[in-house]
């Protein structure tokens, strides 16, 4: 079952070191100002444009099943976690 409120074909940001390197999802960032979805891995710069692809949300879901958890990510929230077995904390971004 799907619970995100966005579609599962929706275009979402994510970098390159999560879809080529099988690095893990360490940061994701649901923006304020678009509601884009962002997904740093733990090796990523998220500073860096060049290293930003796009995919489907459902694609990141079905490379981590934990992003399941955050269906219910506010627009304006982050998450973050600091080894890939932990769970996910969450706060707002500060704007």
């Amino acid at each position: 079952m799907w619970a995100f409120g966005d579609p599962p074909n929706v275009a979402v940001i994510v970098t390159k070191s999560i879809l080529y390197e099988q690095d893990w999802i360490a940061f994701v960032s649901h923006d304020y100002e678009d509601g884009v979805w962002q997904f740093h891995g733990s090796r990523s710069n998220p500073t860096r444009e060049n290293d930003a692809l796009v995919a489907s949300l459902q694609n990141i879901v079905q490379l981590d099943d934990s992003i399941r958890d955050l269906f219910d990510l506010p627009v304006g929230w982050h998450a973050w976690r600091t080894a890939k077995e932990m769970p996910w904390l969450r706060a707002k971004t500060e704007t």
